[in-house]
C-alpha cells in the first residue's frame, strides 16, 4: 500500500498520510479490535467487521469525493510502509470548509512517540494554509490525558466541559467530554507549526 504512492495525501518526517481504500479493511478491523485502543470511545468494544466495510469505508470515499482534502487519512511510518492507524480532519458542518474536527487513532505499538502530535500538527497547518480552515475543534473524554496532550501540544486550547447522552456509559464517560479549540489567527502567532516536518505538502 505504502510504497505504491497512491493516494498520498501529506507527509511528514516519519509519516505518510494517504487515502482509504477498500483494501484497509482489515487493517481498521485490527485497529479497533484492540481493547486498549478503544478504551476512551466505546469502552473496549471492537467494531464490526460488517460496520468497517459496509458502512465506515464508504462514508471515507464519500468525503474525498465531497471535499477533496478534508476527510480521514490512513497513517504509514515513511519507513517500511507499517499502518499506524488514522487521522480525522473533516468539517463539523456538512458543506462548510471554515470548522473541521481533528482526530487520531493510532495502533497501541505507535503510541508514545509523538506520531500523534506530528500528523495532527501537519493537518492543522496545510488547513490553515491550504485549505481555507478557520477554525479546529478536537473532543475527548475529560479522563482521556494522553489525548488532550496531544491538542494542547499542537497548540489547541480547553474550551469546555460538557455531557453527552450515551446509550450505554463507559468508565470514565461520568466525568464528561472536553473541547478543545485553535483558530487560524490563534495559530500563526504562537508558531505551533515550526517543526513539523511536512515534506512536500
Amino acid at each position: 500500500m505504502g510504497e505504491s504512492g497512491a493516494g498520498v495525501f501529506l507527509g511528514t518526517e516519519r509519516l505518510v498520510l494517504r487515502r482509504f481504500t477498500g483494501a484497509d479493511v482489515d487493517d481498521l478491523v485490527a485497529l479497533d479490535g484492540d481493547p486498549e485502543v478503544m478504551r476512551y470511545l466505546t469502552g473496549g468494544k471492537a467494531s464490526a467487521r460488517e460496520w468497517v466495510e459496509g458502512t465506515l469505508i464508504p462514508l471515507y470515499l464519500e468525503h474525498y469525493r465531497r471535499y477533496g482534502d478534508l476527510g480521514w487519512w490512513a497513517v504509514e511510518e515513511r519507513d517500511g510502509g507499517a499502518f499506524l492507524g488514522w487521522f480525522e480532519f473533516r468539517p463539523t458542518e456538512e458543506g462548510e470548509r471554515g470548522e473541521v474536527e481533528l482526530g487520531y487513532r493510532l495502533r497501541r505499538a505507535a503510541w508514545g512517540r509523538g506520531y500523534a502530535t506530528e500528523g495532527a500538527r501537519a493537518l492543522i497547518r496545510r488547513g490553515f494554509t491550504g485549505s481555507g480552515v478557520e477554525r479546529v475543534v478536537a473532543y475527548t473524554m475529560a479522563v482521556n490525558a494522553g489525548s488532550r496532550r496531544v491538542m494542547e501540544k499542537c497548540g489547541l486550547s480547553y474550551v469546555r466541559t460538557f455531557h453527552e447522552d450515551y446509550p450505554e456509559a463507559i468508565p470514565g464517560s461520568e466525568h464528561g467530554e472536553v473541547e478543545y479549540a485553535v483558530t487560524a489567527g490563534e495559530w500563526q502567532p504562537r508558531g505551533f507549526d515550526a517543526g513539523s516536518g511536512i515534506l512536500g505538502a
